[in-house]
């Protein structure tokens, strides 16, 4: 399910391709984002357009977006860009995201394998039994002279997650694990050295 709802200050858009479900959404304004509707539950009317804004930019996966109508900025670039990760979970990316001919600043990206609509997480680590810690040790890596800018994501061939820009890599908790301008991070489920590749694709046949 995909599509913008109208409204008078602000349009609302909704991309079920994009959705892991985190609720940030119904439990932000069940008034706006009315769960289990039978039919439209999407009502930008029914709060100010700064909290459908700040209920957005809450959604990890960039599933929810808005065009405001007020003459305000739209939604920025964050001033530093970041993967966190996600305990037994996805990677979810803060950035001016360049992504197959796409521009846009918040994803979840699969790290476990198992997703049905790569390279995008779609909850199947669950169901697969995904272990991968959000808190791996970290590293000792100098600032970076920038800190944000467009992030590149290629997901290589039957490979790792290839990005290419400023970037910090964080735990859960906010510690940085690395600071980097290109990295290789596991989306096969198999490396031993989680949230970075190892080659361990190439071992277990890993296709996507």
């Amino acid at each position: 399910m995909a599509g913008t709802v109208e409204g008078e200050k602000i349009d609302v858009g909704f991309s079920g391709k994009r959705c892991i479900h985190s609720r940030n959404c119904v439990l932000g304004d069940p008034h706006v984002f009315v769960p289990n509707a039978p039919g439209q539950w999407i009502h930008p009317e029914a709060a100010s357009v700064e909290k459908i804004v700040a209920i957005a930019e809450s959604c990890p996966s960039g599933a929810i977006s808005y065009t405001r109508k007020d003459g305000r900025p739209q939604e920025q670039p964050p001033v530093v860009n970041t993967v966190r990760l996600r305990e037994n979970g996805p990677l979810a990316v803060h950035a001016e995201i360049v992504l197959a001919g796409e521009t846009f600043h918040r994803a979840t990206l699969c790290r476990c394998g198992a997703s049905q609509n790569k390279p995008f997480c779609d909850g199947s680590h669950t169901k697969a039994g995904f272990t991968a810690t959000g808190e791996p040790a970290l590293k000792d890596t100098p600032a970076l002279d920038a800190r944000n800018g467009p992030l590149t994501v290629t997901p290589t061939t039957n490979g790792p997650l290839k990005l290419e820009g400023n970037l910090e890599i964080v735990t859960g908790t906010g510690h940085t694990v690395d600071r980097t301008q290109r990295t290789f991070l596991c989306r096969c489920g198999h490396s031993a050295n989680k949230p970075f590749c190892d080659g361990s694709h190439k071992r277990v046949g890993f296709v996507g």
